[in-house]
């Protein structure tokens, strides 16, 4: 067994035609609730950690169609009033990272990233991309890049407190490792665009997450490793994608393809609730439906559509009210569960009001 390292760290400051994934491929966790905090140190050792159930394993970005990944990846969540705790294992035989200064593109080198959307409208997520050697790279998006979205860099998830375990020896291919894994604590207040109105989730919320691992082959250098080169091309092999929740094609950024997350308030290692799909999913992907149609629609034909029959579309909503002018449209149909409606514009985002 390789050297066993520890890093602590306080931080402070596509058009695509139809829409082919069901909520039922993406994947579920039901977070609990922890009685105390538990010591951000890497190991996820402590009862609480213990308690919580793993999640599946990651699969390819792709998803089924796609051999499964060389090596494992899992996670854990719990939460409290101040914080979503985070724990990540990574299976590795050889722990590979170069990147020391943070907000470096760290995914041109192995890595764990975070995606989330507290309130599921596809705007203003976030993403939180980290190496073994614990620099990290958190960013904020304010739409998906299809709609022209911007990342903004100078966002911070200030607050945050995460440390890296490694099982094995950092850039040593002398021998071989077995894993590394990440603990972090993402403070609820810097998940708000609302300043210092911010909350913890209710009991049965439910979350928009997702998580990759970027991961490269490599070979030994002096350095330690460095990219493995495809004699064919002359370049580096490209990168694998391992997912939690698989999005069907080669892009995280489809914020309505991750998982879901649902928060119990109920203390971990008590009782379990199952994970229950809020009925509104279903309302919500009709109107995505409608949305790509009508993307596919002004690709080719620089109007978009005023009917579902304009749009040759079927759907399942009881009532589809659409507002269309020559550059944007509207479409709202109401809520299954109160007197709402649900809300998509030509920019994604989807909302209830």
């Amino acid at each position: 067994m390789g050297k066993n390292i520890v890093f602590t760290f306080l931080l402070t400051s596509v058009v695509c035609s139809g829409w082919a994934q069901h909520k039922e491929d993406r994947s579920q966790y039901v977070a609990y609730r922890t009685p105390e905090k538990p010591h951000i140190d890497g190991l996820l050792d402590e009862a609480q950690w213990e308690q919580a159930s793993w999640s599946t394993a990651f699969v390819d970005i792709e998803g089924d169609q796609k051999p499964k990944p060389a090596h494992l990846t899992r996670m854990k969540m719990l939460w409290d009033e101040e914080y979503l705790y985070i724990g990540l294992w990574l299976e590795e035989p050889h722990v590979w990272a170069s990147y020391t200064e943070n907000e470096s593109v760290i995914f041109h080198e192995n890595d764990i990233e975070l995606f989330l959307d507290p309130d599921g409208d596809t705007h203003h997520y976030y993403e939180l991309e980290v190496n073994a050697l614990g620099t990290i790279w958190d960013l904020m998006l304010t739409k998906p890049y299809r709609n022209g979205g911007k990342p903004i860099n100078g966002w911070n998830i200030n607050g945050l407190e995460y440390a890296i375990h490694l099982e094995g020896s950092l850039n040593d291919p002398t021998d071989q490792d077995e894993y590394w894994s990440v603990e972090m604590a993402i403070p609820w207040k810097s998940l708000s665009q609302s300043g210092p109105r911010y909350r913890p989730p209710h009991d049965g919320e439910q979350w928009r997450i997702n998580f990759s691992r970027v991961q490269w082959q490599v070979e030994p250098d002096e350095k330690g490793y460095k990219k493995k080169i495809n004699p064919a091309t002359g370049k580096p092999f490209p990168e694998d994608n391992w997912v939690w929740s698989p999005m069907g094609l080669v892009d995280m950024h489809l914020p309505e393809r991750w998982g879901y997350v649902q928060f119990s308030d109920l203390p971990v290692g008590k009782e379990t609730v199952p994970f229950k799909m809020h009925p509104d999913e279903l309302v919500k992907d009709e109107l995505r439906k409608i949305y790509w149609a009508q993307r596919d629609r002004y690709a080719q034909m620089k109007t978009y559509g005023h009917s579902l029959e304009e749009l040759g579309l079927e759907t399942g909503l009881k009532q589809v009210n659409f507002e269309v002018s020559a550059t944007r449209f509207k479409i709202s149909s109401p809520s299954l569960v109160d007197e709402k409606s649900w809300f998509i514009t030509e920019d994604s985002r989807i909302w209830k009001e």
